[in-house]
This record gives structure tokens, C-alpha cells and sequence, in this order.
């Protein structure tokens, strides 16, 4: 292990500009849960098991339409949940080694919002499934997206509902929802998102002829939009992705696989290195 924790160093260091892609294993060292199979899921929400319904069931944007106090009792939970939470200590020294690359970019499948929160620059990260702290209409009646953070969902756990008022759209007064890509979600106003692309792909083209380093952090193969996108700039830019995930670690030819959480690998690749910011 030690050997593969030197090599992604000499990746990280040699590099002129690095790539972090992050899944749900990016969080879990926080607290964070990461819904990981239905058991998982129901351990996190037990009430939600009563009713027999997965994640993939529960994140479905019909039931703002069906049943709005369960989906802001869940959606309402994982807010407060993010919010509360405080990103591990990983995320800071990432950030370090970050900055000492002269340039980064995050692209991340996680909605919680810890990237900026640690100290990232929002103009720096792609959130694909958007965010939890921005709400839209569920009609939608327009393009707006507006700021979660005003809102305080309050929630009857024993029967897992939020308590009215529950959020509206200011201008149709429409049930309001999180901006985020759920599933089988037709509705998802996806401009902020698409912004963010866009200074993703300025990043790639910028640095076509550079050496960029990946370091993909706890994506998983159930969704695995990040490790495709990962793959394919990997390919496409001739650049070395590193893998580092517990579990779904296997990787193509000429990555590197580290078989463990992000918090212990980031927390050994900055004791074995010197970046300086």
C-alpha cells in the first residue's frame, strides 16, 4: 500500500493541474450516509421501510405531487443533515494539495454541498445531480432557482411528514422542490448545473496538452456516472486517473487502484508529500 500511495504522489506532483470526481464514498467520513442498497437506506430511514420503498423509489419527484409532506420529510431531513454536517478533514487537505496544483476542477454526483462549504470555489465544481440548497418549482412555472437558505423544513419524525407550511414557489405559489436530478425526472430545471459544465469543459480544453491527474474518490458502480466521466477523460486526455474506493475498486489499464476510504487516503497522500500553496 505504501508503494501505491508513492505512486499516486508522483502522479499528483508531476502533474500540471488535477481533477477530483467524488461519489456518495467521498462523504461517509463525515457521517454522511451513502444509501448504499436497500438495507442501507432503511437503516438511515426506518420509517420510509415501513412503506417499503428504496431510495431509488423515495427520490422520485411524483411524490411532491402525491404525498408533498413525505417528500419534504425526506428531502427536508437530508438538509438539515447536510447542513448540519461538517466536512471531514479530508476535504481540507484535498483542498491544499488542490491549490497547489496551480489549477483544479471538482466534479462531483453529491448534492450536500460539502465541497464549497470546505473552502473549494463554487466557480471550480460541477454538481451533475445539482444541489440540495436550491429549490425550483415543481410545476416548474419558470426558470427560477433560488437559495435553500431561508427555508426550515420541521418534521414529525414519528410519522415521518413535514409539518406545514411547506416551501412554495414565490411565483405561483406551487409546491417548491430541490434543484436536484431525481429519478425518472423530467422536470429538473438543469441551467445552474449546466453553467457549471460548461466551465468544466473550459477546464479540459485548457489543459488538453497539460498532464492532469484524477483522483476519483468513492464512486461506486450502482450509479456510476463519476466513474464514467472519469474513464473518459482518463482516454480522452491521456491523463491518470487514480481510484480510490474500498469496495468498487477495480480500474482500467495503466490506473491506479487504492483500496480504501477518501479521508484515509487523502490525509496519507498529504503526510507523504509537500504541496505547498
Amino acid at each position: 500500500m505504501k508503494k501505491d500511495i508513492e505512486k499516486a504522489k508522483e502522479i499528483v506532483e508531476s502533474s500540471d493541474a488535477l481533477l477530483i470526481c467524488a461519489g456518495a464514498g467521498m462523504g461517509v467520513d463525515s457521517g454522511l450516509p451513502d444509501f448504499r442498497g436497500k438495507e442501507g437506506f432503511w437503516r438511515e430511514y426506518p420509517a420510509v421501510k415501513k412503506l417499503g420503498l428504496s431510495f431509488e423509489e423515495m427520490a422520485n419527484p411524483q411524490w411532491f405531487e402525491d404525498d408533498p409532506k413525505l417528500a419534504w420529510a425526506f428531502y427536508g431531513h437530508r438538509l438539515h443533515l447536510y447542513r448540519d454536517t461538517k466536512p471531514h478533514e479530508g476535504y481540507h487537505k484535498l483542498l491544499e494539495i488542490a491549490k497547489s496544483k496551480g489549477d483544479y476542477f471538482v466534479v462531483t454526483s453529491n448534492v450536500d454541498g460539502h465541497f464549497e462549504k470546505a473552502g473549494f470555489d463554487p466557480n471550480k465544481i460541477d454538481e451533475i445531480h445539482g444541489s440540495i440548497h436550491h429549490l425550483q418549482c415543481t410545476k416548474p412555472c419558470s426558470d427560477e432557482i433560488w437559495s435553500a437558505r431561508d427555508i426550515d423544513i420541521r418534521i414529525d419524525m414519528e410519522h415521518f411528514e413535514a409539518t406545514p407550511p411547506l416551501p412554495v414557489c414565490p411565483k405561483c405559489h406551487a409546491f417548491a422542490r430541490p434543484n436536484i436530478l431525481m429519478f425518472g425526472d423530467w422536470l429538473w430545471l438543469s441551467h445552474r448545473e449546466k453553467r457549471q459544465r460548461e466551465r468544466f469543459i473550459h477546464f479540459l480544453k485548457k489543459h488538453q496538452n497539460s498532464k492532469i491527474a484524477i483522483l476519483e474518490f468513492g464512486a461506486g458502480l450502482a450509479v456510476p456516472t463519476i466513474r464514467n466521466i472519469s474513464e473518459t477523460v482518463a482516454q480522452k486526455y491521456h491523463a491518470k486517473l487514480i481510484r480510490v474506493n474500498p469496495r468498487d475498486f477495480e480500474v482500467p489499464y495503466d490506473a491506479l487502484s487504492l483500496r480504501m476510504g477518501a479521508k484515509e487516503m487523502i490525509e496519507k497522500l498529504y503526510s507523504f508529500s509537500n504541496f505547498m500553496c
